[in-house]
């Protein structure tokens, strides 16, 4: 986890976009604050990295809205493995620069100061100046050009951690997600209950949560929770902020996603958020309602017509499956793990070249795709690349008039006839030649 932070209007967000190489844009919930850009995963020379940008750092104002921004920021510092602290070489060090200097020395987080703007050799004489900040060799950048920034991120992968928890290829590792107070403590308490073997308690990447390892009906399981809330007094109101960058960190360790929904509250706005982040990590994932033992009417038909009520918010993400538990008395607990198994099976489920051939030419017969200004698309052949998540090329004469509906109806045939619950399906189409 990289956080970019510093005064107001020293570059941050182009910085971002330069090393996410796109643009990103996020609307804050909070009325009168906007953040135009918040997180994104960035890659160089083969090491990836969650990238957050943070809101002009004013340490000591009262304004609402510059209170809100120094929380965030605060936040990403506690959260992160390294600091991009982003100077301005045509301003030179402010009074404002030092304070925040001074805050980040007390974090004890490594910091890499960022001399941005250096567009000509005269900016990058003054580079040196920043040296009086006292954390370490500034570099000098022009995020707005690209100068240098193949340097910098040389820096950042050499300065991010490289140490993974070893030994866990054997072990299913589940994260627990949701939003505040949905019940992902008591369900982690739960599961790792008495009646089950507790291995051991190992540390996490997520610093002030343990992984909790248990053995249940002989298989290794790694729960990951991420409820616990640091510093919550300086948290206030950026929680949603903050539950976003623990989900980041627990997707990316993850095998199969836990998303827990409030009985009580149905499927709010920050839980599809949740599954949109599930989605662009390609994680098997299960939705649990907990405290469904609170629901008083529990007729036959109940749970049938909550489980439509939340499908009907999500139909891009039908193919989850859906429990009823409550983590407090253990309602269906043990049933959790059990389908989690089950999905993490089938993620990682191959088929058959010959046998996805069959499956294409029935599927074809069954319905063709449409004809494109005239051309007919043929399918030629298909096979299976991946596994978590099963990834399938289709070979066409035509790949760029294929139409995204007919590509959603394969995937939709290959969920009905291999049994892809709760996993997420890819399908690349390509010509024969291999172009897309």
């Amino acid at each position: 986890m990289v956080a970019i932070v510093g005064r107001p209007n020293v570059g941050k967000s182009t910085l971002f976009n330069r090393i996410l190489r796109q643009r990103k844009a996020v609307v804050h919930d909070q009325p009168g604050v906007t953040r135009d850009r918040l997180y994104g995963l960035a890659d160089w020379a083969g090491h990836e990295f969650h990238l957050v940008d943070t809101g002009g750092f004013i340490p000591d104002s009262d304004d609402l809205i510059n209170k809100l921004v120094r929380e965030q920021a605060e936040i990403a510092i506690d959260e992160s493995d390294l600091v991009l602290f982003m100077t301005d070489t045509r301003v030179g060090p402010t009074d404002l620069d030092e304070e925040i200097a001074r805050k980040l020395l007390k974090s004890n987080r490594p910091v890499v100061v960022v001399a941005n703007k250096a567009d000509n050799e005269t900016y990058r004489l003054e580079t040196h100046n920043f040296y009086r900040l006292g954390l370490g060799d500034p570099i000098d950048i022009a995020a707005v050009t690209g100068y240098n920034i193949g340097d910098l991120l040389d820096i950042i992968v050499s300065r991010l951690p490289k140490g993974e928890i070893p030994d866990e290829e054997d072990k299913l590792k589940i994260a627990i997600v949701g939003r505040p107070n949905v019940g992902k403590s008591s369900l982690v308490n739960f599961l790792s209950g008495k009646e089950r073997q507790i291995v051991t308690d190992i540390p996490g990447t997520t610093r002030d949560s343990i992984d909790t390892e248990i053995v249940f009906e002989g298989q290794k399981y790694i729960l990951i929770d991420t409820a616990g809330l640091r510093r919550k007094t300086k948290i206030k109101e950026n929680v949603e902020f903050y539950t976003t960058i623990r989900t980041l960190k627990s997707l990316e360790r993850c095998d199969v996603v836990i998303l827990l929904i409030e009985a009580h509250e149905g499927l709010m706005h920050q839980d599809i958020q949740v599954l949109e982040q599930v989605q662009s990590f390609r994680k098997g994932t299960l939705l649990a309602v907990n405290k469904w033992d609170l629901i008083e009417e529990k007729e036959t038909n109940t749970s049938r017509e909550f489980e439509v009520s939340i499908r009907g918010k999500i139909p891009t993400f039908s193919y989850l499956p859906m429990v009823f538990i409550s983590a407090l008395t253990g309602q269906r607990g043990v049933h959790v793990l059990k389908l989690c198994k089950e999905i993490n099976d089938r993620q990682n489920v191959r088929i058959g070249t010959s046998e996805l051939n069959k499956f294409l030419e029935e599927t074809v017969n069954r319905r063709h795709p449409a004809a494109v200004r005239g051309k007919y698309i043929k399918f030629f052949y298909a096979t299976q690349t991946e596994v978590k998540p099963p990834t399938f090329v289709l070979f066409c004469n035509y790949p760029k008039l294929l139409q995204k509906q007919y590509i959603r109806y394969i995937e939709n045939r290959l969920r009905d006839t291999y049994d892809f619950r709760g996993v997420p399906v890819r399908i690349k189409v390509k010509s024969r030649e291999g172009k897309k």
